[in-house]
């Protein structure tokens, strides 16, 4: 029987921490994912915590309370919510990871995961295909603390052998939880509109094509990451991570085998603006042959499933 590994997920409460719990619990039972969030979640399956990642005893005592050797940090405030307090979001969102790095490096946890995001691409790249190496000139607060947050995590693996490792997200779509105040949040807003209004007004340009990825194939790579031998991870900035890209006007069409009725307008906003500098699509070869991710819902997989289940 493989030894159960105690987990403590940050920021459970947002849109990965749920079903990444559930999948983490599969392998090593409730009792040893334990969850926290700066507000009480409903976690009756699982032991809950009310925790700030800013507030460093805090955390280093429930690190040390609870025995846990690998710790999730996906407490952070998202790219359109970050625009409108530009340094509330970056003290959030850096502050708390460099304790989380720090802490984790004093008390010795087995493995951090950081997730970064496709917010960490922007200036002087050819967005039609993002490679591995890319350029980051980030255009938006989230954008940078994640580019930062990239540079930290090599260091802390350099410096000290922290064995920290990470996914650049791209925009991530789950009929199980409500956005989070991110600019690809349109492509699970618009399901709900589409089955309770048959009527959505998009706030990104009808042809702003963007990176995506089913929820269960993010959560399938995270795990996956995070099992694999440390002498495959040869990224320890970030890897890209990709399943398929669309637009809003390609989203649209979809739905509408479903709902026929179902009618779209757009309204770009200050959100088609980040988008602008966020990639087409992005290249993750070397996640694929590193450690041999491989999505599994494609693009009309996925539309079908969010028209079941909204």
């Amino acid at each position: 029987m493989s030894k159960k590994i105690r987990s403590l997920i940050l920021g459970a409460g947002g849109q990965i921490g749920p079903l990444l719990a559930s999948a983490l619990a599969e392998k090593n039972g409730y009792e040893n994912v334990i969850l926290s969030d700066i507000r009480q979640i409903a976690s009756e399956d699982f032991p809950f915590v009310l925790l700030d990642v800013c507030d460093r005893k805090a955390l280093e005592f429930v690190i040390k309370s609870y025995n846990i050797q690998e710790v999730y940090h996906l407490a952070a405030i998202l790219s359109a919510r970050g625009e409108k307090d530009p340094l509330g979001t970056w003290n959030v969102n850096m502050s708390g990871l460099l304790n989380v790095l720090d802490v984790c490096k004093e008390l010795k946890v087995d493995k951090v995961f950081y997730p970064s995001s496709i917010a960490a691409f922007g200036m002087n790249l050819d967005l039609s295909k993002v490679g591995q190496h890319a350029n980051l000139t980030p255009t938006t607060v989230y954008g940078i603390s994640k580019s930062s947050g990239e540079l930290w995590a090599n260091y802390y693996y350099l410096k000290y052998g922290l064995d920290v490792r990470s996914l650049r997200y791209p925009g991530l779509i789950s009929y199980q939880t409500p956005p989070g105040g991110g600019t690809t949040d349109y492509a699970v807003e618009i399901f709900h509109e589409a089955k309770n209004k048959g009527f959505y007004t998009c706030f990104l340009e009808k042809d702003r094509t963007l990176p995506m990825m089913y929820m269960e194939d993010a959560i399938a790579a995270t795990v996956s990451l995070m099992e694999a031998p440390a002498d495959l991870i040869r990224v320890r900035t970030s890897y890209n991570l990709s399943a398929f890209s669309f637009n809003p006007d390609d989203l649209a069409s979809e739905i509408k085998k479903y709902i026929p009725n179902f009618k779209i307008d757009y309204a770009p906003d200050f959100r088609n603006e980040i988008a602008k500098g966020w990639p087409q699509y992005i290249d993750d070869s070397e996640a694929r042959e590193d450690w041999n991710w491989q999505e599994r819902i494609d693009f009309s997989s996925m539309v079908k499933i969010m028209i079941e289940n909204i």
